[in-house]
């Protein structure tokens, strides 16, 4: 083989296991998104607990989402915040506030925000950014968490994406698919917050994490736990579901 079909070969071979692996990324990371939005739909009830080291704060919450583009949450508890309600459709996201009867549209600069003061942003239950469509995706190694073998993988945004985090690396259990962990970086590249996953059970049918720990990097004793009381995969669920109306008169 002469040097230069020499080069050739290995330019070719190099191409397409980089090509591989990013395609086998991106496929890990499209399946552990499927563990909790179902491949077309999931409602969801859980639970918040928001820490802080002189206080803490519990809100229940229902979630409807459809695909990447339709998601509903709705907050049942406690009594001052229930009926508040969040609702993402396609590249818009509202708030409505019962208390003062009014429609808020979020705005691309708000999505950074707080949740109702928990560690999760607004980004993070309306769902505006989507980390299969809005990343690239690199297979950077294998690491042990909470005892599993997991792929580490890291995501850094497209150009044209409006997203929030400048790089998250995210651990997914290769064995189940689960999401174990993730860190989230600002553009900078300085770590942000890390979420945790654990108590691993089946619902509705799937092995899914049923708490995720959110701990935010710069303030101490600050925490935010999700807690999965219910799931429901894949039924049906109509795209007319959600509207700024509907969103008003959820129970």
């Amino acid at each position: 083989m002469t040097k230069f079909r020499y080069y050739i070969f290995i330019s070719v071979f190099l191409f397409t296991v980089l090509a591989s692996e990013a395609q086998d990324a991106s496929e890990i990371i499209k399946q552990s998104e499927e563990k909790y939005r179902g491949v077309t739909s999931a409602y969801t009830e859980l639970t918040l607990t928001i820490v802080r080291p002189k206080w803490d704060r519990k809100l229940s919450l229902k979630s409807w989402s459809k695909g990447n583009d339709f998601s509903m949450v709705l907050i049942t508890y406690p009594a001052n915040e229930k009926g508040t309600a969040f609702l993402k459709k396609e590249k818009d996201a509202w708030n409505w506030i019962p208390s003062i009867e009014r429609t808020i549209k979020l705005s691309p600069s708000m999505m950074m925000q707080s949740w109702m003061g928990s560690d999760f942003t607004n980004d993070d239950f309306v769902r505006e950014s989507s980390l299969v469509r809005d990343y690239t995706h690199e297979l950077v190694g294998n690491e042990d968490i909470s005892g599993k073998k997991c792929y580490k993988i890291k995501l850094e945004p497209k150009p044209e994406a409006a997203v929030v985090w400048g790089m998250v690396i995210v651990y997914v259990d290769s064995a189940e698919m689960i999401q174990m962990k993730s860190e989230m970086y600002d553009e900078d590249g300085e770590l942000v917050k890390v979420m945790e996953a654990s108590d691993i059970q089946i619902m509705d049918g799937r092995k899914i994490a049923t708490k995720v720990k959110l701990v935010p990097n710069d303030n101490s004793g600050n925490s935010t736990e999700m807690q999965i009381n219910k799931i429901l995969f894949d039924r049906p669920l109509d795209n007319s579901f959600f509207t700024t109306q509907n969103m008003k008169s959820l129970q």
